[in-house]
Order: C-alpha cells, then structure tokens, then sequence
C-alpha cells in the first residue's frame, strides 16, 4: 500500500511538468510498477503502455528506454496472464539488449531471466534451460556467484529443470549439476 501510495504521490507531483521532461516520464513509471506490484496490472499496463509513447515521442532516439518500456509492458502482461505476448516482448527486449549492449550486461542478464521466466509459462522448458545456463557464467563473472541476479537464475534454472511436467526422475538433465557452469573455475580470480 505504500509502494503505490508513493507511485501515486510521484505521478500527482510531476504530472503537470512539459511532456518531454525526464521526471514526469519516470514518474509514470514509477506508478506503472506500484499499480502492479500491488495487485492493480490492468491499471499498471494503462500507465506503462503511456510511458512507452511518451518515449517513443520525446525519446524515440533512446533505445535503452524503448526496450526499458517494453520490458515492463512485457512484465505487466505476465501478471495478467498473456503469456504469448509477453513472450513475443521478452524475445524482442532480449534481443535488442544484446546487439545494442552485450550479452553480459547486468541489464541484459535480467532481460534474459525474464525472457525465460516467459519461455517457462510457455512451457518451452528446454529453451529456457538452455538460456539460464547461457547467462549463468556471465551473470557469476560479471556480478558475483552471490549476487541477486546470479541467485536468481539458479533458482530459474532450477524451475526449468524441475517444473517441466515432461520430466521423470530418470531424466539426464536432472542429474546435471545446476551450480556446473560457476564451478567449472574459479569465479573470484577470473581464471578459466
């Protein structure tokens, strides 16, 4: 109740400045993510599909902040339970985060853990492992095998190895060590 009682504090304080102020287009934002963060997404997606034209209109040459839309759009459309389309958005933000900053930015490590939180409610379980274990090495290189992004992809991969219903305890893939990738070498030195 706070989150959005401040989300909407910030949009009320803001709203009124030029449209092409930075403020008032965080301050969307800002409101978009209390809205569906407590419980309110199709109301969220109301003010985070307005922050991705106000973007598009003032900011259309920023194309972090495009795919920064989108990937919110693409989160808010989870929450409703438009998995396909969510899906669609995940692929396009994960794909432009890797041409336009690298596949092993702390950003796009994030845009990928979504992209296969989406593969996984598509049930494209295999997908999804292979991406997880993809971004597991540079996730723990870049930000530490103890970081939060890190943690979470472990335990997304873990979900995509266990919640698959095709699985059955014989499968090879579960008797793969999910760790395998961090401890190949030793993360701390940078050493292969």
């Amino acid at each position: 109740a706070v989150y959005l009682a401040l989300g909407w504090a910030c949009w009320k304080m803001y709203v009124d400045r030029p449209e092409r102020d930075g403020a008032r287009r965080t301050s969307l934002e800002i409101l978009g993510n209390a809205l569906r963060e407590s419980g309110r997404p199709e109301e969220a997606l109301l003010a985070l599909e307005a922050r991705y034209a106000l973007t598009q209109r003032c900011w259309s040459h920023d194309k972090q902040a495009i795919l920064a839309c989108r990937a919110n759009i693409a989160t808010c459309l989870t929450k409703l339970g438009r998995h396909d389309e969510a899906l669609v958005l995940d692929r396009e933000v994960y794909a432009g985060m890797v041409a336009s900053i690298g596949d092993s930015h702390e950003r796009t490590i994030g845009n990928g853990m979504n992209l296969a939180i989406s593969l996984q409610y598509a049930g494209l379980f295999d997908e999804a492992r292979t991406l997880l274990r993809d971004r597991l090495l540079p996730a723990a290189r870049r930000l530490g095998v103890d970081h939060d992004v890190t943690l979470r992809i472990h335990q997304s991969l873990t979900d995509a190895l266990y919640g698959n219903p095709e699985s059955t305890r014989d499968d090879p893939r579960l008797n793969q060590p999910v760790c395998a990738a961090t401890s190949a070498f030793d993360l701390n030195t940078g050493d292969d």
